[in-house]
């Protein structure tokens, strides 16, 4: 029997240890009352994985003890290193997104430098298990012992299930993360790693559909003009027999729509260059500095609670500036290989009113699967390395904003009325002045004298490229004759993540959280006839394009978009990964923690938006709602 216990007594702790160093490094928190789960279901998977154990010889069970042990470490330590980058933990959709990181390996060193200690705390473990390795005793194949511990697997996973009635009711409680909803961050921090990744598994061959829970929302007002379309849902919902698109359909015409205001097709007819600049944020600009960013910034529209919440990188920046969806690893996959419609996305609007739409990009064109999705956004003139911009600029690693605005700018320039997409890439990681970012070195000089440690630096450096390629482009409209009649638009697609909390607070004005305000940056639309304006109201990327929607005066029906158009009254929001949020009103943090003046009953409210907007977003991609509308419509 004690030959029996000592491998599941090894595999228990270890669970244990590496689950709390998890929460520790992950969600900077000690064990609560729902620990209780972990302890439970890692108990229960000691005794599965010393079943695995007992199979065979003793010789062949020591291999197999080995194997487990290493597997696991490397498992938890791969899933916080992939959190520590991107925010998010890793899912089984974002295998292909793992190759393309793979391709920046100085990413890779940064990383490993930085959370060098958190690496060997991960590594502890085994180094115990090698020296103590033969305190373990392995039995033979044992019929008999399988069979017992099975048993108490059994037994143990039973009560792990019955742990999760803790807090049943509250909308993220362990029992609905486990059975009902789909938030990989809420349940890695909730349930534990390993059980996460086990369901994120099952969802992903199994399959998994999150219940949209209709919201009490106020009417719309019959005497106020609203972005809306003359959708016929009663007549949709009747003549669909699927259940979940007849359910979407059902939402879909409940939400309020936004309504049109003093600022509607204050640009009609205008020209739009996009830009969505690489890892920029608000800590970037500074006047004297980057004259050109702090002009665009602080003339015109000044958005002082404008947030670009991190979802995956780059890609999941572009997904909400361009859809105004909610991205998740899910719904970036569909995006990347079904390429389902976007009938909003700029590039389709655009297209639409009879604007030519163009699209470039300073870095390979097949990166985040470009080459399929910029035609779902609607761009079908766009150019990257390796699909002609490299005969025009140098795209060795990094590439140049400023060479891309120089020889770009005349391929649209007389094309007017011109709809045009920038992603650059001069402001990517990593900040360092070595080799891996060749636009930090060429602008040290800027930044050498400045207090700030050396990444700090280095970052600063980096996304004077960005302001340098904006003084360019201003110059080149000025000397066209068409500034007056172009708007810039310009969002950052994430915050610099390779940058510690302590090292962004070195430069930030405020003291920045690492969940929240971490994504604090700026947004600029901005254009030569702007009348300054403080926009204190909370936005974040998802608001941008039924923003540019309704300054343009695009008919449009806002209810199918998940953001909302800045200047309209609906209430300001803006939604981050972990689920936390923040409204006019004040700040939820996913640990169940809000910091306002609100109630309960309109946290809980906003709460359940939230988990829509998630929802929805999905059941839009999922099930190409954005066509099916247009097919009704055009019949």
């Amino acid at each position: 029997m004690k030959k029996m216990y000592s491998t599941v007594i090894l595999y228990f702790f270890l669970f244990i240890y590496l689950e709390i160093i998890n929460k520790v490094l992950m969600f900077n928190q000690l064990v609560d009352k729902e620990f209780v789960i972990v302890l439970f279901f890692s108990l229960s998977m000691a005794f599965l994985l010393s079943f695995f154990t007992h199979l065979f010889n003793e010789k062949i069970n020591r291999r197999i003890c080995i194997f487990f042990v290493i597997f696991i470490i490397l498992f938890y330590l791969f899933n916080y290193l992939y959190f520590s980058l991107l925010s998010v933990p890793f899912s089984i959709n974002d295998l292909e997104l793992v190759n393309n990181a793979l391709s920046f390996y100085e990413i890779g060193l940064q990383l490993l430098q930085k959370d060098i200690i958190p690496i060997l705390i991960f590594l502890i473990p085994f180094v115990l298990f090698i020296l103590y390795r033969n305190n373990f005793e392995f039995i033979k194949k044992d019929r008999k012992t399988s069979l017992k511990i099975l048993l108490f697997f059994a037994l143990i996973h039973f009560f792990s299930l019955c742990t999760l009635n803790i807090g049943k009711n509250n909308l993220y409680s362990p029992y609905n993360l486990y059975y009902k909803i789909n938030s990989l961050t809420a349940s890695t921090k909730v349930l534990g790693v390993f059980t996460s990744q086990r369901l994120s598994i099952k969802r992903f061959f199994f399959g998994f559909q999150e219940k949209l829970v209709m919201e009490n929302r106020e009417e719309n007002n019959n005497d106020v003009s609203y972005n809306k379309l003359d959708i016929d849902f009663n007549s949709l919902i009747a003549n669909e027999e699927d259940e979940t698109i007849k359910g979407i359909y059902q939402y879909l015409d409940a939400k309020k729509a936004t309504n049109k205001n003093e600022y509607t097709g204050m640009y009609k007819g205008k020209n739009l260059i996009f830009i969505l600049a690489e890892g920029f944020n608000s800590i970037a600009v500074e006047e004297s500095r980057t004259p050109t960013l702090y002009k665009l910034i602080n003339e015109g529209f000044q958005f002082t609670n404008y947030y670009s919440p991190e979802f995956l990188s780059t890609t999941g920046g572009e997904f909400q500036a361009m859809t105004s969806l909610i991205p998740t690893q899910e719904i970036l996959k569909i995006w990347r290989n079904d390429t389902p419609n976007f009938s909003y996305a700029i590039g389709n609007v655009f297209s639409n009113l009879g604007y030519n739409t163009y699209s470039f990009h300073n870095w390979s064109y097949t990166y985040y699967n470009r080459n399929k999705t910029m035609p779902t956004l609607g761009f079908y003139n766009y150019m990257g390395c390796k699909s002609g911009m490299e005969k025009r600029i140098d795209c060795s690693w990094l590439p140049s904003d400023v060479e891309m605005i120089n020889t770009t700018f005349d391929d649209y320039a007389k094309d007017s009325p011109f709809a045009t997409y920038y992603i650059t890439v001069s402001g990517h990681a990593p900040y360092n002045f070595m080799g891996g970012n060749r636009m930090a070195i060429k602008n040290k000089d800027v930044v050498n004298d400045l207090p700030y440690s050396t990444p700090v630096k280095a970052y600063l450096s980096s996304q004077m490229e960005l302001e340098y390629a904006l003084n360019t482009l201003l110059k080149k409209l000025e000397s066209a004759g068409i500034l007056n009649d172009t708007v810039i638009v310009l969002t950052g697609d994430h915050y610099p993540y390779t940058l510690t909390e302590a090292e962004i607070n070195e430069v930030s004005s405020y003291e920045r959280d690492g969940l929240v305000e971490v994504h604090h940056s700026n947004l600029v639309i901005w254009n030569t006839n702007n009348e300054p304006k403080i926009v204190d109201k909370v936005a974040s990327q998802i608001d941008v394009l039924p923003t540019i929607l309704n300054l343009f005066g695009v008919d449009y029906d806002s209810r199918l978009l998940i953001g909302n158009d800045i200047f309209s009254d609906e209430e300001g929001l803006a939604i981050f990964a972990s689920r936390s949020w923040k409204s006019d009103k004040g700040v939820y943090y996913s640990d169940k923690k809000f910091i306002g003046n609100a109630s309960d009953a309109y946290v809980e409210a906003i709460n359940s938006r939230v988990a829509n907007s998630f929802t929805i977003s999905k059941l839009i991609v999922e099930n190409n709602i954005y066509e099916k509308l247009e097919k009704e419509m055009r019949e």
